[in-house]
């Protein structure tokens, strides 16, 4: 019996190559490549609405938001991984050709059943290491609730949450607030 070979890690290099001709798209974790599945209807009904109401608010501004076809670059000193958020804000961007952001202000990932574990655990964790990150917005999908983690003047993150339908996300970091009716605007929440 042969032993399965694990495939040999892949440079940067060559996954920022291949994910320009993909028609699916990969996160990149230190050498491995992981395709992504695609999103429920109100999983992306809540990132546009994020979108929207963060793209009305910067108009003019410096800080500007992309969705969930940029990526972020996050160089961890032992590896390189690159993540899809569903929606970032970014006050100092990379040149326009690049197909990636590295300095992201506020990340916004929307938290469903299959992907809650990696959101709050491996990519929360790996997004709160990002240095110009202030914020980090872990939305729920299936019903209304946002977790905030925002960086103090320590450097540390501390959690706030968000469940009434009401409330008011203010972001002073990038001069703007998510109010949750508009978050989940015309989204039914199961519940």
């Amino acid at each position: 019996m042969t032993a399965l070979q694990k495939p040999a890690p892949i440079s940067v290099e060559e996954y920022l190559t291949g994910e320009e001709l993909s028609p699916v798209k990969h996160e990149y974790i230190g050498g491995e490549v992981h395709a992504m599945s695609g999103a429920t209807n109100g999983h992306n009904e809540i990132a546009v609405n994020a979108l929207l109401s963060l793209g009305f608010q910067l108009r003019g501004k410096p800080c500007r938001p992309f969705n969930s076809d940029t990526k972020v670059r996050i160089d961890l000193g032992s590896h390189t991984r690159f993540y899809y958020p569903d929606v970032m804000v970014v006050c100092h961007p990379n040149p326009r050709s690049d197909h990636f952001q590295d300095h992201p202000v506020v990340v916004i990932e929307v938290a469903s059943e299959s992907t809650r574990r990696i959101d709050r655990g491996e990519k929360a964790d790996t997004y709160m290491r990002i240095p110009s990150l202030k914020v980090l917005l872990l939305v729920e999908a299936e019903s209304i609730g946002v977790s905030v983690w925002r960086r103090g003047t320590d450097g540390a993150f501390a959690m706030e949450r968000y469940d009434d339908p009401a409330a008011v996300i203010a972001l002073p970091e990038i001069e703007a607030d998510l109010p949750l009716v508009e978050l989940y605007g015309n989204v039914h929440a199961a519940g």
